[in-house]
């Protein structure tokens, strides 16, 4: 196996320590934490302070390589995982988004998506899968009305929205 590259880290012990105190996320603690024991020589190997900070050493060999390459800047950065879909591809995203954005033919519901991606382009998506793409790519939450009681007394109804508009002025 090849000897890991050796890294000079450029802040101070100082620096990095009111770095560290300024963190309230605990992998950006964990990062700087790396850099610190580096610096001041704690553990005889990476694999020990891999295994103290609670990483495997894969990560914090990355971590290394992206702070020898960008700086401290990486070790403060937030970097959502965005990740394609793979089960949705374009041509699919194209069409339910046409769908999504006609208003005379909507989803009835997540099954009625599911259906409609099985029925024009032949794959299979799980119910959850579209659930979260429709939210998260068109800020959708499918809603369909509740079905009405047959039973239901429409003068009950009325008399009821007469005596709460009443309530509600007298409380004036």
């Amino acid at each position: 196996m090849k000897n890991p590259e050796s890294i000079t880290i450029k802040e101070s012990i100082s620096d990095l320590k009111k770095l560290r105190l300024k963190q309230s996320v605990l992998y950006k603690q964990k990062r700087i934490d790396c850099l610190l024991f580096l610096k001041i020589s704690k553990f005889k190997t990476r694999r020990e302070l891999s295994n103290y900070l609670g990483i495997h050493i894969r990560t914090q060999e990355r971590w290394l390589i992206k702070y020898k390459d960008q700086g401290n800047a990486f070790m403060l950065k937030d970097e959502p995982k965005e990740k394609k879909s793979k089960i949705i591809t374009l041509q699919i995203h194209q069409g339910l988004s046409d769908k999504v954005k006609n208003p005379n033919t909507p989803f009835l519901g997540y099954w009625d998506t599911q259906d409609f991606v099985y029925q024009k382009y032949g794959i299979k998506v799980k119910y959850h899968t579209l659930w979260q793409y429709l939210i998260k790519h068109f800020k959708k939450k499918l809603k369909s009305p509740r079905k009405s009681h047959n039973k239901k007394d429409e003068q009950a109804i009325e008399a009821f929205k007469k005596t709460s508009e009443c309530t509600g002025q007298n409380k004036n």
